[in-house]
């Protein structure tokens, strides 16, 4: 029998998100949900919490591995992911292979296209009820601070919902930081992959990651926190807004 390891802070922090979280989706027993796993710690982390709650809410969890050919050793990087996820008990674990074509938009841009794109296919395959992303704190302080450099108003700073019904889409680490996510994977002795992309300074989102972090250090501590919090804010005006504005035609 293997030895489970010892309940930590952060282990505990991601696995209260996704209990949270299929708590408030309130699916019928046996649904099925595949997180979006690339090996890195995010969802590496997302995948033990779900491998852990999701069955003892009654559900079915797998994952889905996007390789997207974009490194030299990318379907090494993509089976390691996979047999990870196989052994922490994820059942089906589905790699899918892209082709990345750049467009006007650049590199960026293209990939994400080719594995949301991906993570819909295999979710209708198998039809799943929802893919889980693991888009964390981190990642909605840079939405929100992209979206004020854009300056196009409520929507573009009301950063990444954490359900998206109409791409069923779920995002249950919004509110946990990158370092608390990695320090999951670190309590449980689960390997990870370190994506060298989030280091090259060539890709728009990198630079901003750097920016935040420059920002906390300068403007202290929490920064990044209530950056994502002005995420929360401004959803719900927006949502507030369009409610108002649908009563209005209706009447």
């Amino acid at each position: 029998m293997p030895v489970r390891p010892r309940l930590t802070p952060a282990m505990a922090g991601a696995r209260r998100a996704v209990r949270e979280l299929l708590a408030e989706l309130d699916l019928e027993p046996g649904s099925l949900f595949l997180v979006a796993c690339s090996g890195g710690p995010d969802s590496m982390a997302l995948a033990a919490a779900s491998a852990f709650e999701i069955p003892k809410a009654g559900h079915r969890v797998g994952a889905v591995i996007v390789d997207h050919g974009l490194q030299v050793n990318s379907q090494v990087v993509a089976q390691e992911a996979a047999q990870r996820c196989s052994e922490l008990g994820l059942d089906p674990v589905i790699v899918e292979q892209v082709k990345v074509t750049p467009m006007g938009e650049g590199l960026e841009a293209a990939a994400r296209d080719a594995r949301y794109s991906a993570l819909e296919k295999a979710r209708a395959e198998h039809s799943a009820s929802y893919v889980l992303l693991g888009h964390n704190q981190d990642d909605q302080a840079e939405t929100v601070l992209l979206g004020l450099a854009r300056g196009s108003g409520l929507r573009s700073i009301s950063g990444m919902p954490q359900i998206d019904q109409e791409r069923s889409l779920v995002r249950p680490l919004l509110d946990i930081s990158r370092a608390e996510l990695r320090q999951s994977c670190l309590d449980q002795d689960l390997e990870f992959w370190d994506d060298p992309h989030n280091q090259d300074e060539s890709f728009l989102r990198v630079r901003v990651r750097n920016l935040v972090g420059e920002l906390e250090k300068t403007l202290g501590v929490g920064f990044q926190a209530a950056l994502a919090r002005t995420a929360d804010l401004a959803f719900e005006a927006d949502d507030f807004l369009a409610q108002q504005a649908r009563a209005v035609v209706v009447a």
